[in-house]
Order: C-alpha cells, then sequence, then structure tokens
C-alpha cells in the first residue's frame, strides 16, 4: 500500500510521499486559492451549476488546494436570500465542486473550502457575534471561547475546515477603518482573546487562519495597509505576543498582513514569515497570503512571476485571488523558486488536509442539518453583548430606569432601529427576526413607558420630542453597514461609500468625530431633555467630549451584533449589570493621537496649548463602572522568587485579594492587574496589563481572587534584542474600571549562578 494511503502513518508522512509523486502543475494547483468562491456555483432555475472558471482551473491545475468564500454572503459577493447558498441547496454545492474535484485529480486530493470569520459565519444563516473590538470590553476569553464554538460548528456543518479569524491586529489609531476587528490596544488582552476563539473554534473541528500577520493596526495616520513605520522592539513588544499566543494556541495557518514594516512588505518578509514565525515559534502549518496581495509585490519587482517567486521565498505557501501564483511554474523554470521550496509548501498544505480528515470523509451527508441558530438555542452572542457593554457615566444614578414605571420614553438618533448597523462590517444579510435593534429592545421590555421615537434627521423635531419625555435615550453613532450605495475594490475592501458608513476596511475616518450632523442633534436635543441617556454605537473610539461633558449618563456600545439592542435595553432596565471595561482609549480629539494607556514612561505627557486642562485621554483602557460596585480588600503580594526567574518560569509573584458585593443588585468584578517596570536597560512603558479575570457577584455574595505574575509577564526585551528577566523593582497596581484598588512594589532578586 502507497504510504498516502496509509491510515497508520502520521499525516506528514502521507503528505510527503503523496507530494513525491506529483507533477509540478499539480503542486502549484495546492497552493491556489485564486477564485472567488461565491461565484463557483450559481443557482439558475433551481438548479446548482458550477461556474466555467472553476471547472477550467480544476482542470489546469489537476485539483485545486483552496476554495475562499463558497458560502459567502453580502454586498461585495453579490449573493443574499434570492440568489445565495443556504440550506440543502449549500450542502449540494459543496458536494458538487468537491466531487468534481476529486475526479479531476490524479490522487483524489480534496478541496479545503474556507470561510471568513470576523464575527461570525459570514453566510446565510450564519450566527453572528459582536465585533471583535466589543468582545474586547467583555474581558471575558472563556464566553469567546464558546461562542466561537458555536460559529465553527454551524461551519463545520457545512463542509468548511478552515474559517479566517481576525486576531492579531492590536488596535494603535482608531482613524483605522478596520479598528473593530482589533480585540483592543492591549497586546496581553488580544493574545488571550487570540487564544481563546482558536480552542474554541478547534473543539469544533475548525482550522483558524489567523490574519493580520503583522503590525496592520499600527497604521500610518490610520489608513488601511499603510507602512507600519515601527522598529523591531515595538513589533515584539505590542504585536508580535498575539502572533506567538496563536501559534501556541494552535492556529494552522497565518495570513500575512497588507502593510509593510520598516520598509519590508509582510508577504516578502523572511524574518517575519521563517525566523519568527517557524524557528522562533515553532510554527509548522502554512502562510496564506491576503487577497490579491502578492500581486502588489509588481511594485517592487516588477515582474509578476517574480513576485510570486518572492513572496514564495519569503515565506508565503499559499495565494489569495493572485495572479503571481498561478505563475509559480515560470517562476520554476527560470529558476527563482526552487522545486524544494515548492514541495515544502505542498507538504504543509497536504498534511493540514490529512490531519483535519479531508481525505478519509471529504463529502458531506444529504441530509445533514442546516439553518438558522436561535438566541434561545446559542445565548452566546447575547451574551456578549451584554458584558461588553461600558457605562462611562451616571450621574444622579439616572440608570437604571424602572422598566415598570409609567412614564414616558423618547427613543431618538440613527441608530435606534438599524439592525445593520449595529453589525459591523463582514455581515450577511440578515432576517429581522434574527436580530434585535435597540428599539425593539425598549418595547420589549419598557412596555409600561410611553415609547415614542424618532430618527433625529431633524434636530428641531427630535428636541420637541424629547421636550415632552421625562427621560430621552439619545441613539448616536456610527456604521460599518455595506447594505448601502458601496463600491468595491478587488479584495472587497469599500472604495466609495454613502450615507454614514464611516468604519470598516476601507472607511478610514481622520476626525473621529460623529458621523454626519450628529453633534448639532445632541445640542439641541440636550437643551430640550429633561433627563438625558446617549447611547454610542460604533466600530472604533471617538472622539466624544462635548457629549461626555453635557449627557447625565453615557453608554458606549462598539457594535454589539445581532442582539446588541436587546442586550442595550437590558442594560438600560437593570436587568443585567453594566461590566464591559474599555478595551481601546478614547480621545478627547484626533489631534490628540496617539492615547494607548501603555506609552513609553520617557514619553512625558506633554499638553497642547489647547488641551492642557485636561488629561490624555477622554476616557483610558479599562475603565468603565457598574451600577453598583464591588468591595476589594485584604490585599497580598506573595514574591515566589529566590532567584532572578527566566522568561519561562511559570510562576513568580501571585496578588491574592478578596471580593465582596454590598449591594442588592448582582455587580460584575473586573480587576485588571497591571506593572510598571522601574528598573531595565531599555526604555519600558508606564503601564503593562498581565492579568484579569471577572467575577458575577449576587447581592451580598463574597469571595477571593487571585492574579498571577510569570516568569513571561515580567520579561523585557533587553537592549541586545534578547528576552530576559532583569533584577529590579516593578511596581504592581490593581485595578478596576475607573478605580485604582491597590499598589505595592515587587522586587526580582538578582541573578545566581
Amino acid at each position: 500500500m502507497e504510504i498516502y494511503l496509509d491510515k497508520t502513518k502520521s499525516p506528514r508522512e502521507r503528505a510527503m510521499d503523496l507530494c513525491s509523486r506529483m507533477t509540478t502543475a499539480e503542486k502549484i494547483g495546492q497552493t491556489q486559492q485564486q477564485l472567488y468562491g461565491f461565484r463557483t456555483v450559481q443557482k439558475r432555475d433551481g438548479q446548482l451549476i458550477m461556474d466555467e472558471d472553476f471547472l477550467q482551473e480544476t482542470m489546469r491545475f489537476g485539483g485545486l488546494g483552496f476554495l475562499y468564500g463558497l458560502f459567502r454572503a453580502d454586498p461585495w459577493s453579490g449573493r443574499n436570500f434570492e440568489n445565495g447558498l443556504r440550506g440543502r441547496d449549500a450542502i449540494r454545492a459543496y458536494n458538487l465542486v468537491q466531487q468534481y474535484t476529486l475526479e479531476h485529480s490524479r490522487f483524489h486530493i480534496p478541496l479545503a473550502v474556507a470561510a471568513e470569520y470576523s464575527h461570525g459565519h459570514q453566510a446565510l444563516d450564519g450566527y453572528m457575534l459582536p465585533v471583535n473590538l466589543a468582545v474586547g470590553c467583555t474581558f471575558d476569553p472563556g464566553l469567546l471561547e464558546k461562542a466561537a464554538a458555536v460559529c465553527a460548528a454551524q461551519e463545520r456543518t457545512l463542509g468548511i475546515r478552515l474559517s479566517y479569524a481576525s486576531v492579531l491586529d492590536v488596535l494603535r489609531d482608531p482613524r483605522w477603518g478596520r479598528s473593530e476587528e482589533c480585540y483592543g490596544e492591549d497586546p496581553y488582552l488580544s493574545s488571550r482573546m487570540a487564544e481563546a476563539l482558536i480552542h474554541g473554534m478547534g473543539k469544533a473541528g475548525v482550522s483558524v487562519v489567523a490574519k493580520h500577520l503583522c503590525a496592520q493596526g499600527e497604521t500610518t495616520g490610520g489608513k488601511n495597509a499603510s507602512p507600519a513605520r515601527i522598529g523591531e522592539r515595538e513589533l515584539r513588544e505590542i504585536h508580535l505576543p498575539p502572533v506567538e499566543a496563536a501559534a501556541k494556541a494552535g492556529a494552522v495557518s497565518f495570513m500575512a498582513a497588507y502593510n509593510e514594516i520598516d520598509g519590508v512588505p509582510c508577504h516578502a518578509n523572511p524574518w517575519l514569515l521563517r525566523h519568527v514565525l517557524r524557528e522562533e515559534y515553532g510554527f509548522t502549518g502554512f502562510v496564506m497570503a491576503d487577497g490579491c496581495a502578492i500581486d502588489r509585490l509588481d511594485g517592487m519587482t516588477g515582474d509578476n512571476v517574480s513576485s510570486g517567486a518572492l513572496a514564495m521565498r519569503s515565506g508565503v505557501d499559499v495565494g489569495l485571488w493572485d495572479c503571481a501564483f498561478t505563475q509559480l511554474d515560470k517562476a520554476v523554470a527560470r529558476g527563482e523558486v526552487s522545486l524544494e521550496r515548492l514541495d515544502d509548501a505542498v507538504v504543509r498544505i497536504l498534511t493540514f488536509k490529512f490531519a483535519s480528515g479531508l481525505f478519509d470523509d471529504p463529502l458531506l451527508p444529504v441530509d445533514a442539518m442546516t439553518g438558522t441558530i436561535s438566541e434561545e438555542q446559542a445565548p452566546e452572542s447575547l451574551r456578549l453583548a451584554e458584558e461588553s457593554i461600558v457605562l462611562l457615566k451616571n450621574d444622579r444614578a439616572l440608570l437604571p430606569l424602572d422598566a415598570q414605571k409609567k412614564g414616558a420614553l423618547a427613543l431618538i438618533g440613527p441608530r435606534a432601529h438599524d439592525l445593520y448597523g449595529q453589525m459591523g462590517d463582514y455581515t450577511p444579510p440578515m432576517q429581522p427576526e434574527n436580530g434585535c435593534t435597540l428599539l425593539e429592545g425598549i418595547e420589549k421590555i419598557f412596555s409600561a413607558w410611553n415609547v415614542q421615537t424618532d430618527d433625529g434627521s431633524d434636530p428641531v423635531r427630535a428636541a420637541a420630542l424629547a421636550a415632552k419625555a421625562d427621560v430621552t435615550v439619545l441613539a448616536l453613532g456610527g456604521s460599518s453597514s455595506r447594505f448601502t450605495q458601496v463600491t468595491f475594490d478587488q479584495n472587497g475592501e469599500a472604495v466609495e461609500r454613502f450615507a454614514d458608513m464611516d468604519c470598516g476596511e476601507g472607511v478610514d475616518c481622520g476626525n473621529l468625530r460623529l458621523p454626519g450632523h450628529q453633534d448639532i442633534l445632541f445640542r439641541t436635543v440636550r437643551g430640550q431633555a429633561q433627563r438625558l441617556v446617549t447611547v454610542i454605537i460604533g466600530g472604533r473610539p471617538y472622539a466624544i467630549p462635548e457629549i461626555a461633558e453635557e449627557t447625565d449618563a453615557l453608554l458606549l456600545s462598539f457594535y454589539p451584533g445581532p442582539w446588541g439592542g436587546y442586550a442595550l435595553a437590558k442594560i438600560l432596565a437593570g436587568q443585567c449589570p453594566p461590566s464591559g471595561r474599555l478595551a481601546a482609549s478614547l480621545p478627547y480629539n484626533a489631534g490628540e493621537l496617539p492615547v494607548y494607556y501603555n506609552k513609553k514612561r520617557t514619553d512625558r505627557v506633554r499638553r497642547y496649548v489647547e488641551a492642557k486642562d485636561h488629561r490624555e485621554a477622554l476616557y483610558a483602557f479599562g475603565e468603565g463602572m457598574g451600577y453598583a460596585e464591588a468591595d476589594y480588600g485584604k490585599f497580598h503580594l506573595e514574591n515566589l522568587m529566590t532567584s532572578c526567574p527566566r522568561p519561562d518560569d511559570q510562576i513568580a509573584a501571585r496578588i491574592h485579594f478578596s471580593m465582596c458585593n454590598p449591594a442588592s443588585v448582582p455587580v460584575a468584578a473586573v480587576p485588571m492587574l497591571f506593572i510598571t517596570d522601574l528598573e531595565a536597560d531599555v526604555t519600558r512603558r508606564g503601564l503593562e496589563l498581565k492579568g484579569f479575570t471577572r467575577y458575577l457577584l449576587a447581592a451580598g455574595e463574597s469571595c477571593q481572587g487571585v492574579l498571577n505574575l510569570t516568569g513571561e509577564d515580567l520579561a523585557v526585551w533587553n537592549a541586545e534584542m534578547r528576552k530576559e528577566v532583569q533584577p529590579g523593582h516593578v511596581h504592581v497596581t490593581l485595578k478596576d474600571g475607573f478605580r485604582i484598588l491597590w499598589e505595592a512594589e515587587l522586587t526580582i532578586p538578582l541573578k545566581t549562578n
């Protein structure tokens, strides 16, 4: 029996044997992902017809490696509930393309169908979550892991084995349109969330392509795909930790980023893709290109064939929608890519296919169950939305509102009744019954109130409504919805947009103000409202100093997903406690950027002349509050170090504390552990998050908490760019929301021989 057919052999052994039997064309076919999968199968008169491009591409290479987005549905793909794939049609379409691939491959090599996961399954009936920036505000990786497993289980039912997940980008400039895809501005938080998502999807049998590698969130001026003008130290301290975490968590693939780092494009960076990723982090999977990115290297090479060769030599194994990788045969003939390097890529790809079970079970049962997952079946999306909402102000304890009281409530603003406006980018068409807007949530919970609503398009009319109300809820914010008049680039990013779309891929923002004339709407309504609750829904941190100053209560909700309106209404009524904490800082204005919390200690706080009377950030990372607060006490720092630890030492110190809830309502406690390294041979940051947890305490409940510091947490990249723990003193701070709970000093002892 041939080794590749022997199931007792390891996936890599089988892959190496199969690769040795393949022609160069067949090998190149395994590196291909040139097709737009949503165009591959068309519905005509009730029949499913395979597209001619797919047929020709499969025959050209004797099979194909990957097919992206077979089930993708959104305005860019042009797929909707009338012409898209869902239910039995989706199962039939998968089997159709898979069977054709198997029949036209000499060795019956199956196709790996991949899907987009930005914040859920981007397909008809897809289970959707709040965007990553909202999820970061939960500080709850355990809940994310459960939610990701729900999404992955739905994908797996459709034959999807690979999911492209935005888990690596760290938000350093909120002007960037893709801010919503980041878990926040902190590398530790981003790393924990990346691990959780990869573990959750893996439990359901779907492997993750982690993106984007690397430093795409740094940007130049907040512009998408712009150069990251940083050196190795900033890269290692801020942007590479989530990459290392994803590699250790089991990501099967990494997607290279569009940007360049210090002059070297990520797709042409062997130091990044081979030295760091493979040699340092021990990654053994395959590296994938971002959409059309390899062709963009033509500006360096002047030749598309050479661009493909450069990307492959640098460490890219799989293309995406580019022409360059379809010409790898020419690159091999020219000697620009060796057959050994091509074999290396193919073996990695085939190893994944064997390990994922594709060879053993390539087709789906025709009676596989697919369809919508309801909120009752999987409440994780709603729970994430509830935990993500951040209460930033609550003067005179205006909130929560008594849902049983008979009063007049005015709900005003463009986000009051806009399902797509609370969903974010990378969202499929939604059925209205599979979500809940803020208006629908308020009408459901505040049924005793007289609720009147206005979209805010006429500020004078809206103010008149507010004047008659006991309480006004003003729903402001932006939108990443593509379900308006939008034109797209070949990689799907928006190049022209209309209406109030102010966020999403290709939609960068220079001023961070709320879109349109919402500032005028706020001032006009504020002048008439008796009591004003402002709700901000958006995909990035906004500059809202006037709103923060003038409103009575302020809730911030980064796109909270399909059930976000219901979650917001529950928060307003006190049916669940506000527990979100900011995953990214809010500036006073764009001119003061950057305002991320973890600046260098040497970056002395200098005020702009027009900003001398306020602190650097309007609201800082980690801030937020509840309707009541937990009491903390019995703090104790347990130093376990007898000598200077190594970075790989497990626990160097423990911080013990107690918590109790003195209130008559549930309280969320979200303690966060920060350090400040006071002595090192390189400049250090003012604060660094090194641990967090969260508790929901019932009325009167008490419990004990502990947070650990490891050798890794205390390590620095020294002046010689080696990671080590250095002796000295470290300031330890425990915070929860706006409160500094406790501070102490930790001594790291001298090294011993």
